[in-house]
């Protein structure tokens, strides 16, 4: 199917998913097989949708649909309202944004919408009432009293061994990694308190506007220790100084977090940019084992 031919069939769907007719489309970069776009409604008002390619694409809508509901049940994250949800189609509430690089004061706002994040008491157990995703992959969240047994388990060996079997993982680097797993008490802590984290926080997933994050999108949600969402931020640069001052001063870190735990809670997104990109994510897998002295 051409982008015109999904454009046209779209816009006749959204009119019957939300009761308002569409007057144009704009297409948006999603990846993972979706076609995106922002549509200007007849209302005057707009909506960002996702949609499938074609019937082979594997997409998950209706879990995104579901982390964003939990999100705004949840907490106060700016994140887009679910106007319509099902396995093929996703519309969501626009959010004006100017694009942008992230500066200090997007890191400061940011710091303070994290620390109320992850500060506040909600859940009892680590990871969900229900398997998520991170971006396209499988993120198995069976509820555990224990969040070193959680990582170990469900985040660190379950990448590890998919990426394995998909034989993305040489040998060599997945015995270091199991090794790591059957030694992680000696590097982890058990939080305070299981916190829901949005699990996803990179560049591309944070929307800005005059100087304040105006959104967060797709997310990865589920209950951990909050270092494993400060340690994705870091992962490409996201956020820095300004952010972790911040944070600092609103909820204070643990010792021997960027040094020791950062590496190893940043191996998890490094496994499942290997599994969704490829071999060039191998020397970023072995540079944190080195990091960590496996």
């Amino acid at each position: 199917m051409t982008e015109t031919q999904i454009e046209v069939q779209l816009l006749e769907t959204i009119a019957e998913a939300i009761g308002v007719r569409p007057i144009a489309a704009h297409p948006l970069p999603v990846g993972f097989g979706l076609a995106g776009f922002r549509v200007d409604l007849i209302d005057g008002d707009r909506v960002a949708v996702k949609a499938h390619r074609n019937q082979a694409s594997r997409s998950h809508l209706e879990t995104e649909a579901f982390m964003l509901r939990e999100l705004a049940a949840h907490t106060e994250l700016p994140v887009p309202a679910v106007r319509f949800a099902s396995a093929d189609l996703l519309i969501m509430s626009w959010i004006d944004n100017d694009g942008g690089a992230i500066g200090p004061a997007h890191e400061r706002h940011a710091a303070e919408l994290l620390a109320a994040l992850h500060t506040t008491r909600l859940f009892s157990e680590f990871g969900y009432v229900r398997d998520t995703v991170i971006g396209p992959l499988h993120q198995p969240n069976t509820k555990m009293a224990n969040w070193v047994a959680f990582f170990r388990d469900q985040r660190l060996l379950h990448m590890a061994r998919q990426a394995h079997d998909a034989r993305a993982l040489p040998d060599d680097l997945f015995a270091r990694l199991e090794g790591l797993a059957g030694d992680l008490e000696r590097y982890l802590i058990e939080p305070d308190h299981p916190a829901l984290i949005h699990g996803d926080l990179w560049t591309g997933n944070i929307l800005l506007k005059d100087g304040r994050i105006a959104g967060l999108v797709d997310p990865a949600l589920y209950c951990a220790h909050p270092e494993i969402e400060l340690a994705f931020t870091t992962l490409f640069g996201t956020f820095g100084t300004a952010f972790f001052d911040a944070y600092a001063s609103l909820a204070p870190l643990e010792a021997d977090f960027q040094n020791v735990r950062r590496p190893i809670y940043n191996l998890y997104p490094a496994l499942v940019h290997l599994s969704l990109f490829g071999p060039q994510y191998l020397p970023m897998i072995d540079g944190f084992l080195k990091e960590i002295g496996v």
